[in-house]
């Protein structure tokens, strides 16, 4: 069976350091990390310049329809093929995405099964449920 890779979005997580110091130091004993990948934010505000209705619909259009080149990722979204550029270079520095080369085109791949949002996080880096 193979393992779900998943990108995990948090907010206010101070811990986040921590936990990569303490993944490496698995990792380097010969553990088997099976941990999400988690991207962290410091406030609301910095998630939501990310991860706003433009880059869902990106996100999604990389997903579904699999273009080969920015340009196609443009097209499909309807959008500036500049922009289009600027946010995924942004993503991909984020590690959201990966760009893999195709010849002169650089392909968008979202490289995980799922991404799961978190803002709501307590001091026990828990999510808070409603």
């Amino acid at each position: 069976m193979t393992q779900k890779q998943v990108l995990v979005v948090t907010v206010g997580d101070e811990d986040i350091y921590e936990k990569g110091l303490e993944a490496i130091r698995r990792m380097e004993e010969g553990e088997k990390i099976d941990e999400p990948a988690v991207l962290s934010f410091a406030d609301e505000e910095q998630l939501a310049e990310v991860f706003n209705v433009h880059t869902y619909s990106l996100l999604r259009v990389i997903r579904e329809e699999e273009p080969e080149s920015i340009r196609e990722t443009a097209r499909l979204v309807e959008r500036d093929v500049k922009n289009v550029h600027q946010e995924l270079t942004r993503l991909e520095v984020l590690g959201v995405i990966r760009f893999e080369e195709e010849g002169r085109s650089k392909k968008p791949v979202f490289p995980y099964d799922d991404l799961l949002i978190r803002p709501f996080v307590d001091e026990r880096s828990e999510t808070v449920s409603a």
